[in-house]
């Protein structure tokens, strides 16, 4: 695979963004309701993380995505923090990189935007993702924070910023 580049979600990624989401989640059994799969935002990204204190972004492999990830406030939860959200990528860009570099890339948009910390939920089963947040730092917690509708998921995890 040549190198991967990472840029701001546009409103011309809208469409592959859903199909990400809509590739992956089914993967790891999250297509009912409580999963991120399920909110109206899948299908117009690059609007909802237009909204301040948000920040989105694509991975680009020879000009086709093949993933993304993002932050914005924890809805319902401390306005110091934020929730690292619809971080996906498709199997072709998995074991390249593009995970640590897109969590990087998040982190830095979440501390220039001011947060404190970063939360993050997920789902059993995402081994690979799970080792990728707590090589980031994320350190598990028991219970989810704030309001995020995501009620299908089992695992939560927080970071300092």
């Amino acid at each position: 695979m040549s190198d991967f580049t990472i840029r701001p979600i546009e409103a011309r990624d809208d469409s592959k963004m859903a199909q990400v989401i809509r590739t992956v989640m089914p993967e790891f059994g999250a297509t009912g309701d409580g999963f991120a799969i399920n909110d109206p935002e899948v299908d117009w990204m690059s609007k909802a993380y237009a909204e301040p204190r948000c920040a989105y972004f694509v991975v680009e492999v020879d000009g086709k995505v093949l993933g993304g990830g993002g932050v914005a406030p924890l809805a319902g939860g401390d306005p110091g923090v934020c929730e690292l959200r619809k971080m996906y990528f498709l199997p072709a860009l998995r074991g390249q990189g593009a995970g640590a570099a897109m969590m990087t890339r998040c982190l830095d948009a979440a501390r220039k935007i001011g947060f404190r910390q970063c939360y993050l939920e997920t789902l059993s089963g995402m081994d690979a993702a799970m080792r990728l947040y707590e090589r980031s730092g994320f350190r598990r917690i028991s219970c989810s924070m704030g309001n995020t509708g995501h009620g299908g998921c089992d695992s939560f995890y927080i970071r300092d910023l």
